[in-house]
């Protein structure tokens, strides 16, 4: 044990300038929630559940106005009604886009769960209803393909422009905030009627910016990941400019009705103080993910991003190259979860995926990916997509347990 510790030791030494950084971003995050709480009048009346058509519902509505505040967005949709970001997404997408649109993703092929969503013949897909996809991929080294995007902006000006932040199940680093001003300002330039929208699942408070404060029209996300703080228990929100919502709100309850109604008996408290919570949850969650990363790159594997680049996600992929080994990562991370740490998670056909998955998720609130998880698609070259951790603490047990193993 006291080799352990001492490994342990030196491991977080080689990070403390990581670490020093993920606590002012923090710290400034906290700040910016905080004013918000308090700019919005949240009061404890905005708890209260209600029934029914949910009309003046005071709840739904004062954690909307917190999130489009600290999100720097006009207005905002946030709701246990959204089942998860798949739905979150689809919400954003069927709202905005009509027969004859394009949607051009930038950022390469969009996550597996949303493919289905754009493909599809007799399935209620957008090329369904006739939206048209065409798709840009980024460079070898992770760059926009600047020409490629700018030709094709001006040449079709696409109703919607669509960025993935985060790296799906890809092997490419997820994208800062800052790397997208400079592609927005060209977009908005060439055609400044086209929605900028972006998947910012997984990158909440991960930096001091956000996709709208660089110029996107709407950003996404789910809850049970890095906004809901680990207390809310489903759900997700959309935040953007008024003129994005206002058509999303459409698809999201209907044409007549939009924002005007939607009830949640069980109340909003958990959702308010998991959104409170959230800068300091995903602080520990970054620093869990360095850590291990970390230690399996000092053991030789190759993770992504790598550890000397500071993270643009709370994701960390290590990279095994084989199914066994990929398999008993996965399987030594449900071992020390809190819930279910008995159950021997194997790959299996998932929802919405064309590959097994393998899933370790022994989580308080079930797939929440905010809290100490790993998954991966049975596909070559066999990645371990580790995210999550409420406490620093519960990942660094798991860190141990990794130094015993390999």
């Amino acid at each position: 044990m006291e080799e352990l510790n001492n490994i342990l030791d030196l491991t977080e030494k080689k990070l403390e300038k990581q670490f020093k950084l993920i606590d002012e971003i923090a710290f400034f995050n906290q700040k910016k929630v905080l004013e918000a709480f308090n700019e919005c009048r949240v009061n404890s009346q905005c708890f209260a559940g209600t029934t029914g058509y949910g009309y003046s519902d005071v709840g739904r509505e004062s954690l909307a106005n917190v999130y489009a505040k600290v999100f720097g967005g006009e207005k905002a949709i946030v709701s246990p009604i959204l089942t998860c970001g798949t739905h979150t997404i689809s919400t954003v997408l069927y709202g905005i886009l009509r027969s004859g649109d394009t949607m051009l993703s930038v950022s390469g092929l969009p996550y597996d769960t949303i493919l289905k969503t754009i493909f599809g013949k007799d399935n209620g897909s957008l090329e369904d209803f006739g939206v048209k996809y065409k798709q840009i991929d980024l460079l070898e080294n992770g760059d926009f393909d600047y020409k490629a995007i700018e030709e094709e902006v001006v040449s079709n000006k696409p109703k919607m422009v669509y960025l993935q932040r985060s790296r799906g199940y890809s092997s490419r680093n997820a994208i800062a905030p800052s790397k997208m001003k400079e592609l927005f300002a060209i977009i908005k330039k060439i055609s400044p009627n086209s929605f900028i929208v972006v998947d910012n699942c997984y990158g909440e408070f991960v930096d001091k910016i956000e996709p709208t404060d660089v110029g996107a029209d709407v950003i996404m996300g789910s809850l049970i990941k890095n906004a809901g703080g680990g207390l809310a228990q489903t759900g997700g929100y959309i935040v953007g400019t008024e003129k994005a919502i206002d058509l999303i709100a459409t698809r999201y309850t209907n044409p007549s009705l939009k924002l005007e109604l939607g009830s949640y008996e069980q109340g909003y408290r958990m959702f308010f103080q998991g959104f409170f919570m959230a800068p300091h949850v995903v602080a520990q969650s970054l620093k869990g993910a360095l850590l291990i990363g970390q230690i399996m790159q000092d053991k030789g594997y190759k993770v992504i991003p790598s550890n000397d680049v500071q993270p643009q996600d709370i994701v960390k992929s290590v990279i095994f190259g084989n199914e066994k080994d990929l398999v008993k990562f996965v399987q030594t991370v449900q071992s020390i979860s809190p819930v279910e740490s008995y159950v021997l998670p194997l790959p299996w056909d998932m929802p919405g995926y064309d590959d097994k998955v393998i899933m370790a998720a022994g989580t308080f609130v079930g797939g929440a990916s905010i809290e100490l998880s790993c998954d991966g698609p049975i596909r070559p070259p066999y990645i371990a997509y580790f995210q999550g951790g409420l406490t620093y603490e519960h990942v660094k047990v798991l860190a141990e347990k990794l130094l015993t193993i390999y």
